[in-house]
């Protein structure tokens, strides 16, 4: 190896540097000796020729050089780990660490259904989950900060992948006592607009329903919740009716005796639940088998649906 060349340990400790904007900080978070981390930044900046920090007893900036550096260094670090991911994961699908993201409306009602299949069949595999909204998991997955992300479609992923392995309607979920719905179908004209609560901005599900509904955010429809649980808690309250996606009738809706509900009457699929990956993902065979593996499990989710509830229960317990 040449040694004018920067190596990838130097490039991680800058972007821990630039990432933290202090040195201390960074060393922690590498394990290192704050001298040996400021030795290895000052011998990386001499290979450069140029400054890729300003420091002094106060603050961290990164200079314009070094701001087209770490750009640089960030994609060169990302493709490293791909390669060697790659070398992994091709020995054994679904083994060897992988970070997923999931948005708020999918993971609670998502991941007792496939966790325990996953530690199950697969324990090797080192799964890594946050929760967040849409737009900073795609963003995130583009960094390469996670290697997917399950998001639910239709979602601008522009720049990445998407692989759908599910389609699923809403449900209209009303107080027992304010309306007879029991099973079956409902058309969106006997929905009270005026009292039909969504979740807040920023959730992708809102745009979804308003868009099943043929409405815009102007007209006249509650935003009052931060989760399907809270607007959940509200219909039981008898302050409004709300939409559901399929996924979350079993653990929300469906053996609660003071819920009614009935699938939305509007085209479908009203939202399709979809893995997000970049174009250059090297561990698309893992994304393939778990695709396989969701659509197993949800499909029994749904006949459990259909059997009834007492089934329902049994197979969303967690031990």
């Amino acid at each position: 190896m040449r040694s004018d060349m920067i190596t990838l340990k130097q490039m991680r400790h800058a972007l821990a540097v630039a990432e933290q904007a202090s040195f201390r900080k960074a060393a922690e978070s590498c394990a290192l000796s704050q001298s040996a981390l400021s030795s290895s930044i000052t011998e990386m900046e001499r290979l450069l020729g140029f400054k890729v920090f300003e420091r002094d007893n106060r603050r961290v900036l990164v200079t314009g050089m070094g701001k087209v550096m770490l750009a640089k260094a960030r994609g060169i670090v990302t493709d490293a780990a791909d390669l060697v991911s790659l070398v992994d994961q091709v020995r054994t699908p679904l083994s060897g660490p992988m970070s997923i993201g999931v948005i708020p409306t999918i993971a609670p009602y998502l991941l007792p259904v496939i966790l325990p299949t996953l530690e199950d069949s697969h324990p090797n595999l080192q799964l890594t989950i946050d929760e967040d909204q849409s737009r900073p998991l795609v963003d995130r997955v583009l960094a390469g900060q996670l290697d997917t992300a399950i998001v639910a479609l239709p979602y601008d992923c522009s720049g990445l992948l998407t692989f759908p392995f599910w389609d699923e309607d809403f449900y209209y979920v009303v107080h027992r006592d304010d309306a007879d719905v029991v099973g079956g179908f409902i058309d969106l004209e006997r929905i009270e607009l005026s009292r039909l609560m969504l979740l807040n901005e920023g959730h992708c599900l809102k745009d979804h329903a308003l868009a099943v509904c043929g409405l815009s955010s102007e007209e006249r429809v509650s935003t009052r919740g931060t989760s399907l649980s809270t607007l959940i808690q509200l219909v039981m309250g008898r302050f409004g009716s709300t939409l559901v996606p399929e996924i979350a009738l079993p653990h929300l809706v469906a053996n609660n005796p003071d819920l009614s509900f009935a699938r939305l009457n509007e085209e479908g699929p009203h939202r399709s639940l979809a893995f997000a990956v970049r174009t250059n993902y090297p561990g698309l065979h893992n994304i393939e088998h778990l695709k396989v593996l969701l659509r197993e499990r949800l499909l029994d989710m749904r006949q459990c649906l259909v059997d009834g509830s007492e089934k329902t229960n049994t197979m969303f317990e967690i031990n």
